[in-house]
């Protein structure tokens, strides 16, 4: 027999021969393979809402489709967030290291910890930020070479972010890459390059808890200034957070405002050179930065999932979910659902509906930053159009070993002269 009979029929087929019970989409491999798609797409065909008994993570539900995950979403009265239950990630926080943060909190204690650093995201402030951003990119893209294999992960989209980040906590401007690693560390998975134990983890971020804390003894005694960590040290409703708490918001905001954007970043120009036709479009007509960044973020989905925990029991799609279950919403897949996006398997950067997408969730913990992310991206793109015809990646993707952050750990590019 040929090895073509033995193949196959398309890329994905083998994952219909597994029981359907036995499909388990939380292996972080699958995302650092780009091998999850077929998966969804089954799960969304066959068992839109599916039960995983058996996980490394323990069991969980996950949900799949646009609208399900819209009414899990946006129903914070029996899907909750709160860090004691263990969080919004699918990894339980780790019961002796908890982080309350307040994305992992349900109201009113989320609502008034979220409005006391919601100001920096303001359209007044946005727009100081805006030509700030855009003498950074502009420093970095001509510092680029020229005709040289470089990689556009470091040198631009972590650069870029980082800065930003720097600038919206104003923290040490020479100490700024320490923000990347901590974020880095925060969400990676242990079986990853960069740490080996939940102790090493812990130890790691205990040191990023050190740092911050000197720099919210400075802001407490000084007037308040319009830094996040200043706005966290003088806000009523911050003021008094124990330091596990103010760590929690620190992470929060550190991998809010640094993973998603940068692997956006990233994401849309390899999405540009694996789809060269939308990459002459934006040749052809650079307006579309507009209508292109929005479904650079759908395309991407940079945080593929957010978790819940069942208040109590409920009926989603017909299945019922017991109070306590862990519920999944992979936002990564209803960015997939056909049912409510048009051609959603093809990027195509001048869509009708371009911010159709779950990439920010919805409901009260709908990214705080979302705004400031797409402005970033806008800014960046424009820069590029500015200066480069094309930047060409030149070597696969290096993608994170991990089913929450979707990003990069490398991508090689280089500029033609």
């Amino acid at each position: 027999m040929s090895e073509a009979a033995l193949a196959p029929e398309r890329p994905g087929d083998e994952v219909y021969s597994i029981p359907l019970d036995k499909i388990d989409v939380s292996q972080p491999a699958l995302f650092r393979d780009n091998a999850i798609w077929p998966y969804f797409e089954r799960l969304r065909k066959e068992a839109p809402v599916h039960y995983c008994a058996d996980s490394p993570f323990g069991p969980y539900w996950s949900i799949t489709k646009y609208n399900d995950i819209m009414a899990v979403d946006t129903n914070h009265g029996v899907f909750s967030s709160e860090s004691g239950l263990g969080g919004i990630t699918i990894r339980n926080q780790m019961a002796d290291f908890r982080l309350p943060m307040f994305i992992a909190m349900d109201p009113p204690k989320h609502d008034v910890q979220r409005k006391v650093v919601s100001p920096i995201v303001a359209p007044d402030n946005l727009a100081v930020l805006e030509g700030m951003i855009r003498e950074r990119a502009g420093k970095i893209l001509d510092g680029l070479p020229i005709n040289e294999t470089f990689d556009w992960v470091d040198t631009v989209s972590i650069e870029l972010t980082t800065q930003m980040l720097a600038t919206l906590f104003d923290f040490p401007w020479e100490d700024r890459r320490k923000l990347t690693y901590w974020s880095d560390v925060a969400t990676a998975d242990i079986n990853g390059p960069l740490i080996s134990s939940m102790d090493e983890r812990r130890e790691i971020l205990l040191q990023c808890s050190e740092y911050f804390t000197k720099l919210w003894n400075e802001r407490i005694n000084a007037e308040p200034k319009g830094d996040l960590i200043s706005m966290l040290a003088h806000g009523e409703a911050t003021r008094d957070m124990d330091p596990m708490e103010y760590l929690g918001n620190v992470l929060l905001l550190i991998v809010g405002g640094n993973d998603t954007t940068r692997n956006s970043i990233t994401g849309g120009l390899l999405a540009l050179n694996e789809n060269p036709a939308e990459y002459q479009k934006l040749r052809d007509n650079p307006a579309l930065i507009g209508s292109m960044v929005p479904e650079i973020i759908r395309w991407q989905t940079p945080l593929a999932h957010m978790r819940r925990t069942a208040l109590e029991d409920i009926e989603i799609g017909g299945k019922m979910i017991k109070k306590g279950d862990k519920v999944v919403m992979w936002y990564v897949s209803g960015n997939r659902d056909g049912e409510m996006i048009e051609n959603p398997d093809s990027f195509i950067i001048d869509r009708k509906r371009p911010r159709q997408h779950l990439s920010f969730g919805f409901g009260i913990h709908r990214c705080v930053g979302n705004r400031l992310a797409e402005m970033q991206l806008r800014v960046l793109w424009e820069e590029i159009m500015k200066r480069f015809d094309r930047i060409e990646v030149v070597g696969e993707p290096v993608r994170v070993l991990s089913n929450f952050v979707k990003g990069f750990e490398h991508l090689p590019v280089r500029i033609p002269g």
